[in-house]
């Protein structure tokens, strides 16, 4: 049980789970958007996304990432280049545009967690704006680069789903807000801070519901996409409802990174249902 333990929290903090969480979320835009999927793209995002968040995890300064504190965060690191070589190989396979795309998002990434901005700041220090470039960074990883890899418009459709996605995200991201109030410094000002926990489960439960409405604005739409988005706003809403600051160790780090792909099996059985 302890083997099992260790390569858990391994899974956990080597960031493999956020990483397929992100994955989902591109099968779910293939889906939903109805368009091909391109493996070396989502091989791409699963282990770019792997190096990236292991990066800002453990090394938010360069030095800090390549000396780290012990053996433990010595394997995560092996795995992150290891999964940053992957990537890259990948990368080589891409168009030209995504490359372009996936180079923006990059450089919002290194924006949030290094200190290139005046006073050596980045995104993240900014008071109230910490949680808005990732939201950005997910809608545009999701739904933006798998229609910009097949070369498509980004139609109508396509703004509504990435507008959709940013709140998903942002409100995915507000139980780790929560849990994060007696870490992080009071100047981040973080919504929790700012507004308290009551407040800032307000604000997520009318983004829950923007995002379910923005769906029937679409051009073309499902009912499986319809009763997918009803059941998720449902879900989202519920772990919002129950969200607390003193959380189990595994509540957000697994449930609630674990909605996109509880989402996705949805998706996935609703189709099955039908065929």
């Amino acid at each position: 049980m302890k083997l099992l333990g260790r390569i858990f929290n391994f899974y956990l903090d080597a960031s493999i789970h956020v990483a397929l969480a992100i994955l989902s979320l591109l099968w779910v835009t293939s889906s939903i958007l109805n368009i091909p999927s391109d493996k070396n793209l989502f091989s791409f995002t699963f282990f770019g996304s792997i190096a990236c968040y292991n990066f800002v995890k453990y090394g938010v300064e360069v030095k800090k990432y390549i000396r780290l504190a012990n053996q433990y965060h010595g394997y995560i690191q092996f795995f992150s280049f290891v999964c940053l070589g992957i990537a890259i190989y990948n990368l080589f396979f891409l168009e030209w545009n995504t490359i372009f795309a996936v180079g923006i998002l990059g450089l919002f990434t290194g924006l949030y967690a290094l200190p290139v901005l005046p006073g050596t700041r980045n995104l993240r220090s900014l008071a109230g704006f910490k949680i808005f470039p990732v939201a950005i960074v997910w809608a545009g990883t999701t739904v933006v680069l798998p229609v910009v890899a097949i070369s498509s418009n980004l139609s109508w459709d396509v703004w509504v789903e990435t507008i959709q996605r940013f709140m998903l995200a942002l409100v995915l991201i507000l139980p780790f807000e929560i849990r994060d109030m007696k870490y992080d410094p009071p100047e981040l000002k973080t919504l929790p801070r700012r507004y308290g926990v009551a407040k800032t489960k307000i604000l997520g439960m009318l983004l829950i519901f923007l995002f379910f409405f923005l769906t029937f604005l679409k051009d073309e739409t499902t009912q499986n996409e319809i009763l997918s988005k009803a059941l998720l706003s449902l879900g989202v809403g519920s772990i919002l409802i129950v969200t607390r600051k003193d959380q189990g160790k595994y509540f957000s780090a697994f449930w609630v990174e674990a909605v996109p792909l509880f989402w996705w099996m949805l998706i996935w059985l609703l189709i099955e249902g039908k065929n």
